[in-house]
């Protein structure tokens, strides 16, 4: 039926329906144009997920810099887990980023018999990213990157153990691309290894993150969905996370995502919000 009415306005008014066209085209132009070309080293925009974020743009410039606060409500089967985080990012060089975040989580029992884990600011993180491959021409980056989580203890532990108690080694690799103006995918894969210093126990489990979204023409709003799926031991797993990024000014934006498992076996569904402010400099 809306087709119809297109066709239909299309006969009857032309010159209206081809400048609407004109306008949405010269304002996704417009926008590409400002990330893309205002500057060099080249740089093509990609829309990047909001859960399991990348460490700065891809094919970031140096000067580049943004500030993340993150907060996470999940519900588990026995406790409800409260996630935040801070987390600073930036580019040093053209096309290499860093990062450092410190991430921080309390529980709250289900009922009054259950057992939880305890409250703690969860590690350190420090991340490189770095992209190796940029073409505006393909609409294409291709980034290899490496976060690293030294492990604390639980509050209540303080002082009763290491100050570090075990470290996280996550090396991935990143491929974007950019489908015409408005349709975007990316793959992030790679393995996290985690290393428990008290008994030197290892597991490792592998990361394979695909993402989908469409960019709101002329702006940097987009919705879309990131497909978080995890093997661990022989075992698949994998959480849907619908989401959606807002500019509320400028240089401030909210991304608001929910987290549906495949499985409900210890995890069920969770919101995520994630406020993020890019300082007013290069972009």
């Amino acid at each position: 039926m809306k087709k119809l009415f297109i066709v239909l306005l299309s006969i009857l008014f032309p010159s209206i329906v081809f400048s609407q066209n004109e306008n949405k085209k010269e304002k996704d132009s417009l926008y590409i144009e400002a990330v893309e070309n205002k500057l060099h080293p080249d740089k093509v925009l990609h829309a990047e997920p909001l859960y399991i974020d990348l460490i700065r743009d891809l094919g970031a410039r140096k000067g580049e810099k943004e500030w993340n606060v993150g907060f996470e409500l999940k519900d588990n089967n026995t406790f409800d887990s409260y996630n935040g985080f801070v987390e600073y990012e930036w580019a040093v060089i053209d096309r290499l980023g860093l990062e450092i975040e410190v991430p921080f989580t309390f529980y709250s029992p289900n009922n009054s018999g259950a057992t939880i884990p305890k409250n703690a600011i969860d590690g350190l993180k420090l991340a490189t990213q770095y992209s190796f491959y940029v073409s505006e021409k393909n609409k294409t980056t291709l980034a290899i990157a490496y976060l690293n989580e030294f492990e604390l203890p639980s509050f209540s532990d303080y002082g009763k153990s290491k100050a570090i108690i075990g470290n996280i080694y996550n090396p991935f690799f990143v491929a974007a691309k950019r489908w015409g103006n408005n349709f975007h995918t990316l793959l992030y894969t790679g393995p996290v290894i985690e290393h428990e210093f008290e008994n030197n126990h290892i597991e490792t489990t592998w990361q394979i993150n695909t993402n989908f979204h469409y960019m709101i023409p002329g702006t940097s709003n987009f919705i879309g969905i990131e497909l978080n799926k995890e093997i661990h031991n022989g075992a698949f797993d994998m959480v849907i996370r619908p989401q959606m990024r807002v500019g509320i000014i400028d240089n401030l934006l909210i991304g608001i995502v929910t987290g549906i498992p495949i499985s409900k076996e210890n995890e069920r569904f969770s919101t995520f919000l994630r406020l993020i402010y890019e300082p007013k400099g290069i972009h």
